[in-house]
């Protein structure tokens, strides 16, 4: 682990786990184990709350290559999502990211059959987002970034299309101030949906928030996820 980047154990067991999660993108290998590799099993603690912090981008590599995510990253995943709920008072993002947990387990590693059904979480409301500023919106799609991914449906995706001028924006914004993970954020967004003004330059903009802010493993995380996405939509 790279201590520069560590100012707590749980800072850098998600530099770590980040670091993974990059690394099988740019392999993509379905069967390597993001959690193995970070040394985080389900009995790690500190690793468990790292992984609840990654959210559902811990399987990323098996979601934006459509193969089957490794058992110990499935185990540490549900693990997150069991220790972790969000309390009553939580921040809606927080909803919005355990949502996407249990979806994403949901869809890429249902329970064997003849296991229990897993409880049902609703979707969160999502109205908070419609009349929010498009700095405010852009923060909190950015936060949200994990749920920016293919034939993922969500009252969150609905509404970044529906101002992607707005993320636009954001974005540019994000980089004049320098805020490269921000930026990242509301990057994989527009390559996720799509709508983006041609004048904007996504890519050669993602190229230069990855260039300045790439010291950081989570915007690398979002890039990548963002031309990956951007590629199998040009396809």
């Amino acid at each position: 682990m790279d201590q520069t980047h560590a100012s707590s154990p749980l800072a850098g067991a998600v530099h770590d786990l980040a670091t993974e999660v990059v690394l099988a993108l740019r392999s993509g290998d379905h069967l390597a184990t993001v959690c193995g590799a970070a040394g985080i099993d389900e009995e790690n603690r500190t690793g468990i709350a790292a992984a609840r912090v990654i959210g559902a981008d811990l399987l990323l590599p098996s979601v934006l290559y459509g193969r089957h995510p490794h058992p110990g990253d499935v185990a540490v995943l549900d693990r997150a999502v069991r220790e972790f709920p969000p309390k009553p008072d939580a921040p809606a993002a927080t909803a919005w990211s355990h949502w996407h947990m249990i979806s994403t387990l949901q869809r890429i590693a249902p329970p064997p059959p003849g296991a229990a059904a897993p409880a049902v979480y609703a979707e969160p409301d999502a109205a908070w987002l419609e009349g929010a500023p498009w700095q405010a919106f852009t923060h909190q799609l950015s936060v949200l970034a994990p749920l920016a991914v293919p034939a993922a449906p969500s009252a969150v995706r609905r509404a970044a299309t529906n101002r992607a001028v707005d993320l636009s924006r954001g974005f540019v914004r994000a980089v004049r101030r320098r805020d490269w993970l921000q930026a990242a954020g509301a990057g994989r967004w527009l390559a996720a949906i799509g709508g983006e003004p041609a004048t904007l330059g996504l890519e050669r903009g993602l190229d230069f928030v990855e260039l300045m802010g790439g010291h950081d493993p989570r915007v690398t995380l979002h890039v990548r996820a963002a031309r990956l996405m951007a590629e199998a939509r040009a396809r």
